[in-house]
């Protein structure tokens, strides 16, 4: 019965420790996520300011219809690069957060 207690014990302090460890990875992940989302958000809003100058600095219509076209090509392909970006800490976050319970479902097996 002592025994039992014992393993019971082991296995709870070692779930816990396991638990820890994983949230400190998603911390960490989330963490950086929010640090690129933020960079992301000030260079858009940078980016979008500057166009904003131009569009109503433009002497024509086609000039302006030119900033507007260059601005949307441009914000698409950044966004396209933030969201892969994106994609990947996430990726990289679910990783390292199952990192710590991969031995634990090892030995079940």
């Amino acid at each position: 019965m002592t025994q039992t207690y014992e393993d019971f014990s082991k296995y709870g302090k070692e779930f816990a420790d396991t638990g820890l460890k994983s949230f400190a990875s998603l911390s960490k992940g989330a963490q950086a996520i929010a640090t690129e989302a933020g960079e992301y958000t000030k260079k858009s809003f940078e980016a979008g300011s500057a166009a904003a100058e131009k569009l109503l600095s433009a002497k024509s219509l086609e000039k302006a219809i030119e900033i507007q076209s260059d601005f949307a090509k441009q914000s698409y392909e950044a966004f396209v690069t933030e969201a892969t970006k994106l994609g990947d800490l996430y990726a990289d976050l679910a990783k390292e957060a199952y990192k710590p319970f991969e031995s634990m479902v090892a030995t079940a097996k």
